[in-house]
């Protein structure tokens, strides 16, 4: 891991990319909750939004006839972004994808995508061989099981990519009660808290199931 540290995510130089936040990805997740991964990339969604933030948003295999687009409740949140469809697993292999991350002239990355182990470790060490610094939403991303999870954020750590979880990068982006971020952030903890909370106190695991 590179010893170069790693300063603040300052609003003003960050982007957000989401990766196959799609039906189909989703149901490869069984031993983390998808309400939360979903609510944590929903709200993340929102709060770029809300401050300017630039958002890329991506899919996979839409365009094949394999899977759907992203799913609603977060495309409801970006409607005027563009999904960039790809067949590849990477996302940093799809030129367009690459393009839209440049053009938002951004070079702190702030990645979410699932599966964990393949759409989000992949794209976040290629950007990184680019240049570019990479922090990854732990909270907001999963895989078919906890330890291929677990076993991918080491890999991204490892890699030099910085682990943030959604509350804590959304105060990062604001950092100041009194900065004029702060407003969007007033407006959505206390619902975002709320829906947390209650998936907390029933939460729901899916069945693991083969691909037949």
């Amino acid at each position: 891991m590179s010893g170069k540290k790693q300063p603040i995510y300052d609003a003003s130089e960050c982007m957000l990319a989401l990766i196959d936040y799609q039906d189909g990805v989703l149901d490869l997740i069984f031993e983390q909750d998808r309400r939360i991964i979903e609510l944590n990339a929903r709200y993340l969604a929102k709060f770029a939004q809300a401050i300017g933030i630039p958002v890329v948003l991506s899919t996979v295999g839409v365009e094949m006839g394999v899977n759907g687009p992203t799913i609603s409740t977060i495309r409801k949140e970006l409607p005027d972004v563009e999904e960039i469809d790809r067949s590849q697993m990477n996302a940093w292999e799809d030129a367009a994808f690459v393009d839209a991350v440049k053009a938002t002239g951004r070079k702190k990355v702030v990645m979410a995508g699932i599966v964990t182990s393949v759409c989000l470790t992949f794209p976040a060490i290629d950007a990184m061989a680019d240049g570019y610094q990479v922090a990854f939403v732990a909270d907001a991303v999963g895989d078919a099981t906890k330890e291929i999870h677990d076993t991918s954020v080491l890999r991204l750590v490892q890699a030099g990519a910085a682990p943030v979880t959604t509350i804590a990068l959304m105060a990062e982006w604001f950092r100041d009660w009194k900065s004029p971020l702060a407003e969007a952030a007033r407006e959505l903890w206390v619902p975002y808290k709320e829906e947390w909370a209650a998936y907390k106190r029933d939460p729901q695991f899916a069945e693991p199931k083969g691909l037949v």
